[in-house]
């Protein structure tokens, strides 16, 4: 199964290094609310990697449909209110790329990237091929979380996870904010987790956030599953100092939230960056902050993201790079 690429040029190619999200402001990092207004107010962003994006998704769900997409009964109205969100959005600040016609519910979708086309009546889970958020999820590159809120907390009532940073929506639906989080080091200890929370539960409608997460990923694997880890997970034994550089990724989610007017939940999207170390030598500022931040990163965070095994050999290739 692929999508159709004909229509590559259609998206203005920008170098990596120029868009990248780099996700550290200081020379060290530590865990934090780092969560700031989302100035654009966009959930959806479209950029070269889209066409080979959406075929890797649509693969996933086609093979392995029960690992990347998870909902709950009482979770429709709200994934209804997601995909009027997020069409109304794609057709608006992309109509070269997707176009809306409502008549009445009679909903009439187009992407031009795929040259795709789909007429649907809105509310009626028989006129659509999937759920709502699994629907509209195959169109977009950012992977969707819909957390609903009630009894003073968060639960994951259903979500398409294509690309996760080892975690599993199969394993996490149904569960609270507390419960879904608490892999996380020192997050509850030093009360991080309650004062997160406590600002989830505030996000109002229409004033949406941002924050960046970060962590390491061997080669450029974007569906790091717990499910498939026997896949990825011995690439770590590989990198050397050598080869640090081809083979280890920053890997960058630029994580949005969005409350829901209608449903009062929250729509959480992920999209998912990667770029290698010998991509980002080409940024020196970077890649000395990165040297910096990893020198001083506690080994908890670094066994927490995965990468304690060859944080080492990184180190030693950074000290080679600014040191050539």
């Amino acid at each position: 199964m692929s999508v159709k690429t004909t229509n590559q040029h259609m998206i203005k190619e920008i170098p990596l290094i120029k868009r990248f999200p780099f996700p550290f402001q200081k020379d060290s990092y530590r865990y934090s609310n780092n969560a700031r207004p989302l100035e654009s107010g966009k959930l959806a962003d479209i950029t070269p990697e889209y066409f080979e994006e959406i075929d890797k998704k649509r693969q996933i769900l086609l093979n392995h449909h029960e690992r990347a997409f998870q909902s709950l009964e009482h979770s429709i109205d709200g994934q209804w209110e997601v995909l009027e969100f997020l069409i109304d959005e794609l057709a608006i600040i992309y109509p070269e790329y997707f176009s809306v016609i409502k008549n009445g519910h009679e909903w009439t979708f187009e992407n031009k990237l795929l040259d795709e086309k789909h007429t649907f009546t809105f509310g009626d889970l028989s006129t659509l091929p999937y759920e709502p958020l699994d629907f509209i999820g195959r169109h977009v590159q950012e992977d969707l979380i819909f957390m609903g809120q009630r009894d003073g907390d968060l639960y994951m009532d259903a979500g398409q996870l294509c690309f996760p940073a080892n975690w599993s929506i199969a394993f996490d639906i149904g569960m609270t904010y507390t419960e879904f989080h608490s892999p996380v080091p020192v997050f509850f200890d030093s009360g991080l987790a309650k004062k997160v929370l406590n600002f989830l539960l505030r996000i109002e409608a229409g004033k949406p956030w941002t924050r960046l997460n970060w962590t390491l990923t061997v080669e450029p694997i974007l569906d790091t599953f717990p499910e498939n880890f026997d896949e990825w997970g011995p690439k770590k034994e590989k990198v050397t100092s050598e080869n640090a550089g081809q083979l280890v990724h920053l890997r960058v989610e630029d994580q949005r939230l969005f409350r829901m007017p209608r449903s009062n939940g929250i729509l959480f999207s992920i999209h998912t960056h990667l770029i290698s170390l010998d991509e980002l030598k080409k940024n020196e500022d970077w890649l000395k902050r990165f040297f910096r931040v990893l020198k001083d990163l506690p080994d908890y965070m670094a066994e927490y993201k995965g990468f304690s095994l060859y944080k080492g050999e990184i180190i030693r290739y950074l000290e080679k790079s600014l040191t050539d």
